[in-house]
């Protein structure tokens, strides 16, 4: 990459960058990824898995965003069919205030008005009925913990669930990587390069350190883009003293439970903290999120048990009759949205009223620093449609005419399906030496491109072996995670690649067979083995209380 001269240097691996590099490498431009942890690793791994429009944005008069976010969930389902799914949410009402039937169908109503495009799918599968009422009665045979008092009933409306953020951002890189872009994780931009002249100076690209190595590197091109995500003020700040753009970070806790609510998503308020959403997902139940402004380090970001009992006090509120203890925690996570900060410089933040809406800021045009671009908030709905925005004004600043923006139907690395029903059971049809739920899990997870696994475990008996007894992954997928997917640890294939560590820590023997065989394939000795082994635990271990 040192020897390359890029049209685009992309800053950042989340599914911000992702989406960019994709677009551009589509277009034809030359494109360098970056990202100083592992693809995804960061906010993009931390979201409540939803492709949603954003019903509650109507409350802010942000109809613009949530047509946006609409439109793009329709675009999700259509390049991604092995990944987004329609999910059913049940909104309880009380009394006759915001809460109430008729504000609820008024609001709902809107949405479906703004969402009328939703339908134009080839999949029937995928397309979103219209939200309908349920009685009280209906209301509390899906969750009976619901609290009782005021109750008259619900709403279902639909929005859409990603079955594995990580893997979908991560075709992204995929799928630019094979129209000519060159990504690296573990690569930490450490500062830009400059050059002075005309009204001001000139990014011409950055410095790199190899996380891995330790090497230093630069990397140039035209344009350099900031995708940093919570990071993006910082990074700006490598460019100038006073970044002309703040974000507030805020903090949003996961907690991964047993199934509690069948296959239908909840919108439930609490008095003492807001509202929480109960999803089901992949055979267990996500609930979530916080939204408190986080004033620390990015890098410092982390879940405390003070956090879970806080989160458990809130959710039990909301639904009084569930009694979740922290035994009851499977898992959890987090994430930081970063949102563009618009409150006055002694104003108090608020990262729960502030918009989701995203900015592409041209340095250049603002404050006479040119050859950067930074691509700032937005949700990950609308990250595809953000990408087109960056590589439309980088295509003005490079001068240079594209080919027109194709992502809004080009399917992803593993997105050529049609119908993903039919294309499971085809498959399973195909594949009849593997049990179905070892079909359906790579359908999921690598959709089109699944064959390419099976014909690599078909290569050693080893490869073939699911990796304990309970669980659908097979040792291929580990194996391609290294050699096609840049896994260069065991947290990145578990976490990132397969998603087997998502749902909670997967069991000794699993972790030691795909430990075993990174081991074999990386050349790693047993010390090291066990430091991966290590490193891996992180993602179930709480921080301290007070550091996160």
């Amino acid at each position: 990459m040192s020897r390359t001269a890029y049209d685009l240097v992309i800053v950042g691996g989340g599914i911000s960058g992702a989406s960019i590099a994709w677009d551009a490498a589509l277009r034809g431009l030359k494109v360098a990824l970056l990202e100083k942890e592992d693809f995804a690793h960061g906010t993009t791994s931390g979201s409540s898995k939803l492709i949603h429009g954003g019903l509650r944005y109507l409350q802010n008069g942000e109809l613009a965003l949530v047509r946006e976010s609409l439109r793009e969930r329709r675009i999700w389902e259509m390049i991604a069919p092995h990944m987004v799914f329609p999910l059913p949410f049940l909104l309880p009402t009380y009394g006759q205030g915001m809460s109430g039937k008729l504000i609820m169908s008024v609001g709902l109503t809107f949405y479906d008005l703004l969402s009328y495009d939703r339908n134009r799918l080839e999949d029937p599968d995928k397309k979103l009925p219209g939200y309908k009422t349920v009685s009280r009665e209906e209301a509390l045979e899906i969750m009976p913990s619901l609290k009782k008092e005021g109750l008259t009933g619900g709403k279902i409306y639909y929005d859409c669930q990603m079955f594995a953020p990580e893997r979908l951002c991560l075709e992204f890189i995929l799928g630019a990587a094979e129209q000519g872009a060159d990504a690296a994780n573990y690569a930490e931009v450490t500062g830009f390069l400059e050059s002075t002249g005309g009204n001001g100076k000139r990014i011409e690209g950055v410095r790199v350190k190899d996380r891995e190595s330790g090497k230093e590197h630069e990397i140039r091109g035209a344009l350099t883009v900031n995708a940093s995500g919570p990071w993006a003020d910082k990074l700006m700040g490598l460019a100038e003293e006073n970044p002309p753009r703040q974000l507030i970070r805020s903090k949003g806790i996961h907690v991964i439970t047993r199934q509690l609510s069948g296959e239908t998503a909840l919108a439930v308020k609490s008095e003492i903290g807001g509202h929480f959403f109960v999803i089901p997902w992949r055979g267990h139940t996500i609930i979530g999120t916080t939204d408190t402004v986080f004033s620390h380090e990015p890098d410092a970001m982390g879940v405390t048990e003070e956090d879970i009992e806080k989160f458990l006090l809130v959710v039990n509120d909301g639904l009084p009759g569930l009694g979740l203890t922290r035994k009851d925690v499977q898992h959890f996570y987090v994430g930081l949205r970063p949102l563009i900060d618009e409150t006055p410089e002694e104003g108090t933040k608020d990262s729960y009223n502030a918009s989701r809406e995203a900015e592409v800021f041209d340095h250049g045009e603002k404050h006479g620093i040119d050859g950067l671009l930074s691509a700032l908030g937005g949700k990950w709905t609308t990250s595809r449609n953000l990408a087109e925005e960056v590589v439309d004004k980088a295509a003005k600043k490079l001068g240079r005419k594209l080919k027109p923006c194709a992502t809004e139907s080009t399917p992803l690395y593993g997105g050529a399906i049609k119908r993903f029903r039919p294309f499971l059971d085809e498959a399973k049809q195909r594949h009849q030496r593997y049990a179905p739920d070892i079909i359906d899990n790579l359908g999921h997870f690598h959709g089109a491109r699944m064959d390419d696994i099976l014909e690599l475990a078909g290569t050693e008996p080893k490869l073939e072996e699911r990796l304990d007894d309970q669980s659908p992954d097979i040792g291929a997928q580990i194996i391609n995670a290294v050699r096609n997917e840049m896994a260069l640890h065991l947290d990145d294939a578990l976490m990132r690649r397969s998603g087997i560590g998502t749902l909670g820590r997967p069991s000794p023997q699993l972790i030691g067979k795909a430990a075993d065989l990174m081991a074999e394939e990386l050349g790693w000795d047993g010390a090291r083995r066990e430091e991966e082994i290590a490193r891996l635990s992180r993602y179930f271990s709480t921080k301290p209380n007070g550091t996160a």
